[in-house]
């Protein structure tokens, strides 16, 4: 091989390098987006307290107790984790624990991913070279960040939906406008921590390729949505017919959480937490589907979706059978009916056509691949939590 074709050789390596450093960057427009997500996740926290207290007030104990309930509940375990990844990552010192005691632990977070990533996305120029191991990094710390606010979402955000729904279907002039404002913050925060996990999980790691933005984008949340609010409508529907229908939606629970337990998840350090990781895993199952070990899941999924339709459509026929007068037979079953329909079908077109899938790659070539990211930069180590995320 000549002098010339392996100057252009060198040149076209550099080049690559060039390329993949800039798609590897903590945009600007990313900083934009996180702040976006602390302040929706604040606003459904505060929301959520104040209608708690509210119905306290109003003499609904129950109601509020519950809304109350679910906020702690959420802030706990998201604490919990918080804490524990910190400890993993060597940064758990004293000042951390006590600001994780106090129920500050996400929001340290956002402060901490917001304050590095402003100094290098806003105060220095884009340069390639070393700073592209602190962008990786920042991408590290905003998919830990996005995952505590998954668990957040479905802990707290579509409980306070299922709570707030049921006791709008009751009617007896209970609703206000706080009511509305809580429950479409609720909804957006369960959209935003959906489509930001995804998007932040499959860009930390370097074996699956990014979503694009646009068509993609788009049509896996409207998926979700519809997937995720017709769930909810038909559950709040079942909690109208009876409240003891919260033993079903138990029983649900415990056989999610069983087959989590069956799939031998190994997401967490510890064996305790391990168990509550599980249990959190039973709590998403009862409300949508994800893959929880990263492996092919077309037979769960299938069968899954075939429960969910049968159990969706139970509700408004149950209902009419028992309680016609709180909602028409053809109201209800006509709502669900065009929130599976749609809901299925953005799911087959997004999976069909749309999903980017794993890049082929062979468990040498990773290797190779993580060999060579430590060679040039050290302290860039890819968690291993992240290779066990969800795979929503």
């Amino acid at each position: 091989m000549g002098t010339a074709e392996i100057s252009i050789l060198k040149k076209e390596a550099t080049n690559a390098e060039v390329k993949m450093n800039v798609e590897s960057q903590f945009t600007k427009k990313r900083w934009i987006l996180t702040l976006i997500g602390s302040l929706l996740y604040t606003a459904d926290i505060v929301l959520d307290i104040y209608l708690g207290v509210k119905h306290i007030n109003n003499g609904h104990i129950n109601w509020g107790i519950l809304t109350l309930a679910f906020v702690l509940c959420a802030s706990v375990c998201t604490q919990i984790f918080s804490y524990m990844w910190f400890r993993d990552d060597d940064s758990g010192g004293g000042t951390i624990i006590g600001l994780h005691l106090i129920h500050m632990g996400i929001f340290t977070r956002y402060y901490k991913l917001l304050r590095k990533s402003f100094k290098l996305v806003w105060c220095k120029s884009i340069t390639v070279g070393n700073d592209i191991w602190d962008h990786l990094k920042l991408f590290g710390q905003a998919t830990d960040l996005s995952m505590l606010r998954l668990f957040e979402a479905f802990l707290e955000s579509v409980p306070q939906l299922l709570l707030q729904l049921y006791i709008f279907l009751l009617g007896h002039g209970h609703n206000s406008v706080i009511h509305y404002l809580s429950m479409a913050a609720s909804f957006l925060n369960v959209a935003w921590a959906v489509v930001d996990y995804r998007r932040c999980l499959r860009r930390s790691l370097p074996q699956l390729k990014e979503m694009p933005n646009g068509l993609p984008t788009i049509i896996y949340l409207l998926y979700k949505l519809f997937a995720i609010t017709t769930r909810i409508f038909s559950l709040s529907l079942l909690l109208v017919l009876s409240p003891f229908s919260i033993l079903y939606m138990a029983l649900v629970w415990l056989l999610s959480t069983a087959w989590a337990f069956f799939q031998r998840t190994d997401f967490c350090t510890s064996k305790a937490l391990e168990v509550l990781y599980r249990a959190i895993v039973g709590i998403i199952l009862v409300f949508t589907f994800f893959n929880i070990q990263g492996q092919a899941t077309r037979a769960p999924m299938t069968i899954y979706y075939i429960f969910y339709v049968f159990q969706s459509l139970s509700a408004p026929l149950l209902l009419c059978m028992w309680k016609p007068e709180v909602l028409r037979y053809e109201y209800g079953t006509g709502i669900i009916s065009a929130g599976l329909c749609v809901g299925l079908g953005l799911l087959c077109v997004y999976y069909g056509l749309l999903h980017q899938g794993e890049e082929v790659k062979t468990e040498e070539r990773v290797a190779d691949e993580v060999d060579n990211m430590e060679r040039q930069g050290p302290e860039l180590v890819i968690s291993p939590r992240m290779k066990r995320f969800l795979q929503i």
